[in-house]
Parts: C-alpha cells; sequence; structure tokens
C-alpha cells in the first residue's frame, strides 16, 4: 500500500480490538503515527504494539477527548463500540449509552481538534436489514431490525449533521459479516470465529435454523486496507465493504469442518427470532470512490482464521 497522504497523525478508537489491530498494524508499517483508544472491553487478546500510543480509557470521558486533542491528529477512524445484536436487544439503554453517545461526544471532540477527516464504522448486515431487493447497495433504505443497527444508523446521521453544521469531513463504512484472525470465538456474534474455537477443541460448529440464510463474509485484512484507504479519499458518506457474494452460514461452517479434517457433522439448532435470512452488499462504490475490492478469497481466509485459532490454542 503505498504512503498515507493526509492521515500521518491517526487516532484509532476501539484499536485493541479485533478489526482495530489489524488496522493499526497496517498504519504503522505505512509509516503513520498511531494513537489507540480502547477500554479494552472488547479487547482481541494481542497487545498493542509498542510503536502506537496507548491509552485504556472508555472513548466518551473527558480524559480521552482531551487525549484525542492533546494528540493533533490528522484524522480518527472510530471503531469502538458495543458489539453483538443479541447483547443490544436485551439492553438498548446501555447499547444506545455506548454506542450512540459516545459517538457524539467523539465527533465534538473531533470538531474542537479541527480534524480534516473521521472514518467510522459502521454496519451493512444490522442497518440494511431484511432488504426487499439484493445486493444492498448505499442507496438501499435502512431497515434496521436491532438496537445495535439503529445505533449505528443514529451514528452516521450525526456524521451527517456535524458535517453539514461543521464542515467536518467523514466516511461510513458498512461493513459486511468481517472475520478472520483474533475474532473473539467466546462471544454472541462472529459465526467464523465462534465455529473455529470449537473445532479446535473438537466439538462440531452449530448453525442455527436450516443455515440457508446468507451472509456477505468479508477478511479482515481486506477490511483493514479499507479502512486506511477511506482515511486518505476525499469521498465522504457512506460505502459497503463487502465482497458482493451471498454465501450461506451452513457452507461456511462446513468448509471449516473439511479444512479442520475432523470427522464432525455441523450440528442444526434453533432459529434466531427475527433473523435476517438473506443479506449482502454491493461494493462497487467502494472501487470507485476508495480503489478497494476484496482479494481475500473465503477458502483463504477460513484457513488463516482457522490456524490462527489453533496457534492460539498452543
Amino acid at each position: 500500500m503505498s504512503s498515507l497522504r493526509r492521515a500521518e497523525r491517526v487516532v484509532v478508537t476501539g484499536g485493541a480490538g479485533f478489526i482495530g489491530t489489524h488496522t493499526v498494524r497496517l498504519l504503522l508499517a505505512d509509516g503513520a503515527k498511531v494513537l489507540i483508544l480502547d477500554d479494552l472491553r472488547h479487547g482481541c487478546g494481542v497487545p498493542p504494539p509498542p510503536e502506537a500510543d496507548f491509552l485504556e480509557v472508555e472513548i466518551s470521558t473527558p480524559e480521552a477527548l482531551s487525549a484525542l486533542i492533546d494528540f493533533r491528529p490528522t484524522a480518527v477512524l472510530h471503531l469502538a463500540a458495543q458489539g453483538g445484536v443479541s447483547r443490544s436487544l436485551r439492553d438498548p439503554a446501555a447499547d444506545a449509552r455506548n454506542n450512540v453517545v459516545a459517538t457524539v461526544a467523539l465527533l465534538r471532540a473531533a470538531v474542537d481538534a479541527g480534524l480534516p477527516r473521521v472514518v467510522f464504522a459502521s454496519s451493512g448486515g444490522a442497518i440494511y436489514g431484511r432488504a426487499t431487493r439484493l445486493p444492498s447497495r448505499e442507496s438501499t433504505p435502512p431497515q434496521p431490525l436491532a438496537p445495535y443497527g439503529a445505533a449505528k444508523l443514529a451514528g452516521e446521521g450525526y456524521l451527517g449533521m456535524f458535517q453539514r453544521t461543521f464542515g467536518l469531513p467523514y466516511v461510513a463504512l458498512r461493513y459486511g459479516n468481517v472475520y478472520g484472525p483474533h475474532q473473539d470465538g467466546t462471544g454472541e456474534a462472529g459465526l467464523v470465529a465462534i465455529s473455529c474455537r470449537r473445532l479446535v477443541v473438537g466439538l462440531a460448529p452449530q448453525v442455527t435454523g436450516d443455515g440457508a440464510q446468507t451472509r456477505d463474509f468479508v477478511y479482515v485484512g481486506d477490511v483493514a486496507r479499507a479502512n486506511v484507504l477511506a482515511l486518505r479519499r476525499s469521498f465522504q458518506g457512506p460505502v459497503n465493504i463487502g465482497t458482493g457474494r451471498p454465501t450461506s452460514v451452513a457452507e461456511v461452517a462446513h468448509r471449516l469442518v473439511r479444512l479442520s479434517g475432523l470427522a464432525v457433522e455441523v450440528e442444526m439448532i434453533a432459529a434466531r427470532p427475527g433473523e435476517v435470512v438473506a443479506n449482502y452488499l454491493d461494493p462497487s462504490r467502494a472501487a470507485r470512490r476508495l480503489g478497494w475490492r476484496a482479494e481475500v478469497d473465503l477458502d483463504t481466509g477460513l484457513s488463516e482464521t482457522l490456524r490462527s485459532f489453533r496457534a492460539s490454542a498452543g
């Protein structure tokens, strides 16, 4: 990847998390100075690299916002969020505090710091909901089915307001189903990570419902590239980050079983109420505006992910 232009000093919120860890490494390799703000609530178990500045802090606190301003960043990559659709359904108020209120506080600090760019981690899967036309385009009417998706949509709304009122440039990256090494396999989200964790200890992957529901599985290394490109481009607005290809969750589980070499059968468990049947993204705007497209094919990405889980297990 060519050198950064306008993003030599980047604040990465959630930079110790799954996507953040991969992105910070890419930024550092490209010569950027990086400040990580992360409360380690969703830490991925990999320590922040020593080349980056790191502050363990909740991002909406005065300490975090002061550190952001003092760092004099040229851009902010806002990855920090409370993840989990099921968690958001159980406690939507907490989800709003963590994912909406904290984002608004960060944007106010970005204005105070005179930032020329904010890149926001949004969600193509959670925002579009039960889209009537697939693949979902950025013009698809948003229909979130859970507080998590509603919070991401609200974050985009505030970004638009801050741009119109204060001139704060932004891009909202609407990720597909991101997977890869260092993802948390103990949580509620992440079919690939949860399945890898189960396979490493000899258990079969579990798939909800009939397994025919489709998703757009995009490798975390490709997502990290999209993050860095978005920091460098002048385009503003939402951009889908996905492969443009639907894959059923059952197929992913079966591929992982084959890659593992274990003699186990995928287990079918009860469907989740309100689960989206089909979801995948049109990434053509990302190609036009960011010069980005997914490069890692599914089998390669699954193999790398399973290998990393085996290595972590010792």
